[in-house]
């Protein structure tokens, strides 16, 4: 869930993540061009949180024997050490969606609220899409669910900044206007 939410990874990219995609002493992820929908490759930054919880997670993966290269792995015991599948995340995501009242809660649902959670940090719009791995900007802008306050609050200190910056135009010219 912390990787998925970090990078505003898409399902796809999650469960083919491998092992050395990984840069734990930079806190770095590589998402492979083959496993992307653009097939572009992005790298990605992963929290402090994220890195702890992947730690104790390599800890428990090795201790379940397994050589498989990719990252994440099922404890099932029909698939056991075998790479996560799309349906497994789906459903453990979906389950945990259902046990936190959450009815909509998707796979997709970390990527918008990355996506949104960014935006509302003042990141660029372009930015936001090659985060995202998206060649579109309208694609990346309906990932970013701002509220009105949201909203509101960028407007006024956007105007803030302008009429200052007019203010002092203003008194630039005046000053540029008067005779000594």
């Amino acid at each position: 869930m912390a990787f998925s939410y970090d990078g505003a990874l898409r399902r796809e990219e999650l469960c083919q993540l491998r092992s050395d995609d990984l840069d734990p002493a930079h806190r770095l992820v590589r998402v492979r061009a083959e496993t992307t929908k653009v097939r572009r490759e992005r790298v990605l930054p992963y929290s402090a949180v994220s890195a702890e919880l992947l730690q104790a997670y390599l800890r428990h993966r090795r201790a379940m024997g397994t050589r498989c290269k990719a990252l994440f792995v099922s404890e099932s015991p029909r698939n056991f050490a075998m790479p996560i599948t799309l349906w497994t995340w789906s459903k453990v995501t979906r389950a945990i969606g259902l046990r936190a009242g959450v009815q909509q809660f998707s796979t997709h649902t970390l990527r918008h609220l990355c996506l949104t959670d960014l935006a509302r940090a003042g990141w660029d719009l372009h930015e936001l899409a090659r985060f995202a791995g998206h060649q579109n900007l309208e694609t990346t802008m309906q990932y970013i669910h701002l509220s009105g306050r949201d909203l509101a609050d960028r407007v006024s200190k956007t105007m803030a900044q302008l009429h200052e910056w007019r203010l002092k135009a203003l008194s630039d010219s005046h000053v540029l206007t008067e005779s000594p």
